[in-house]
């Protein structure tokens, strides 16, 4: 039973950056997965990047080679690095964990990447 807190998201010129983090009440090294999801209006929830408890990493290929997403355990913390964002990046992002074979989320961070 973890809390999971998402902050960063704002609002972005397209090829611009945020970092979004995500902090957990516990001690996210007991995690099997975490990740980063999204979801635009109208359309189903997505997995954007994750990270395997063993340290792997997971990227949705529409974020290749722009996103990159981290860890810190001491901190209990997962972040996201967005860069080069397109208006497509638009949409909640939500951080997601699942821990002892429950799922967790987040209350999600809004990402807006307009003109």
């Amino acid at each position: 039973q973890v809390q999971l807190v998402e902050s960063g998201g704002g609002l972005v010129q397209p090829g611009g950056s945020l970092r979004l983090s995500c902090a957990a009440s516990g001690s996210i090294s007991g995690a099997s997965f975490m990740g980063w999801h999204r979801q635009a209006p109208g359309k189903q929830r997505e997995l954007v990047a994750g990270i395997i408890g063993g340290g792997s990493t997971t990227y949705a290929d529409s974020v290749k080679g722009r996103f990159t997403v981290s860890r810190d355990n001491a901190k209990n913390a997962v972040f996201l690095q967005m860069n080069s964002l397109k208006p497509e990046d638009t949409g909640v992002y939500y951080c997601y964990a699942n821990w002892r074979s429950n799922g967790y989320w987040g209350q999600g961070t809004q990402v807006t990447v307009s003109p």
